[in-house]
């Protein structure tokens, strides 16, 4: 009985010293999330107009032939990983580098999520700034990554924009663009000529008579993948800073264009830049660039059906490319 009374006494001992000690372990934790937090929000105060996140790579010893520059949201975490395995693998054709970065905003709340820090730590590959990821916010998006080429890679040649919802056959771009005869004042992808303002306020990409009182736009290259020389993408982050902002990236980046005096371009003779979805074929893939609506697990299966059919001996003559368009 003396030794249950004993046992008991220590239990309640062990319980009423612990009790203090979760309760300071707990506090403690508190106390360093809220100044990871606070250390947050006076990084992202100080740099408001500066960036979150850069990537690795240093563009005066090793400049690349082409930067690819992925519009992605935060959450879009699987997407950049396949095309990181796929058509945004950094490689060298034909001795000439090519590297895929992702352009990133922020989150509602005044910090950067943990997650995107850590994988920005590990791929080294995502360009982020503080402002809201909003589709509205999609022009600041690409202007960003245009900052980024203007301050840090001017040496690149090119620099492709384009979407996380895209194939890029980025053996046939490199393709074409070896082909062209400068590499200067160049953009070039899916040009639209005499488009008209959506001036229906139910329409995603209404726009008001404010905000662009002309009947048509300027020519542009659908925003969904375009190529330009990375002169004019410095040129564009420049004179941009003149020119209201325009919530359609690649309508306002049509404006900045036609302010520069430079025309789009086609880069082929064919349609190579399709902003619809072209039906899958390893035969057709080959003489195209880029193909829309693609998901993740797509990529990933026309990459892989891709590279094979290039790496068969004896490749079987085309048929006529079908697009479907949704």
């Amino acid at each position: 009985m003396y030794v249950y009374v004993v046992y008991i006494n220590f239990l309640l001992f062990q319980i009423s010293f612990k009790r203090p000690f979760l309760i300071y372990l707990l506090l403690l934790i508190l106390a360093c999330l809220i100044t990871i937090i606070l250390l947050n929000c006076v990084v992202t105060f100080i740099t408001k107009e500066s960036f979150l996140e850069l990537p690795d790579i240093n563009c005066q010893r090793n400049p690349p032939f082409l930067v690819i520059l992925v519009s992605s949201e935060l959450g879009e975490r699987k997407a950049r990983m396949i095309i990181r395995k796929t058509w945004g693998k950094k490689r060298v054709l034909s001795d000439k580098l090519i590297v895929t970065f992702f352009l990133l905003g922020n989150h509602f709340w005044p910090y950067k999520p943990f997650n995107v820090t850590m994988e920005s730590l590990h791929y080294k590959d995502i360009i982020q700034k503080n402002f809201i990821d909003s589709y509205n916010n999609l022009t600041l998006k690409t202007l960003m990554g245009f900052e980024w080429i203007h301050k840090f890679c001017p040496q690149a040649t090119f620099v492709m924009k384009t979407d996380s919802d895209m194939f890029v056959n980025v053996y046939y771009l490199i393709e074409l663009l070896q082909k062209q005869k400068r590499t200067t004042q160049l953009y070039t992808g899916s040009i639209k000529i005499n488009e008209k303002p959506i001036r229906n306020p139910d329409i995603k990409w209404y726009i008001s008579e404010e905000e662009y009182p002309e009947y048509f736009y300027p020519p542009f290259c659908s925003g969904t993948g375009y190529v330009l020389s990375s002169d004019v993408a410095s040129q564009v982050y420049i004179i941009s800073k003149h020119i209201t902002i325009l919530k359609l990236e690649d309508v306002f980046i049509g404006m900045c264009v036609a302010k520069l005096k430079i025309q789009p371009q086609k880069l082929h003779s064919e349609p190579v830049f399709f902003p619809e979805k072209v039906i899958f074929s390893p035969c057709h893939y080959m003489k195209i660039v880029t193909s829309h609506f693609s998901t993740p697990s797509q990529i990933l299966i026309y990459w892989n059906a891709l590279e094979r059919y290039m790496d068969e001996k004896s490749v079987p003559p085309c048929i006529d490319v079908m697009i479907r368009i949704f």
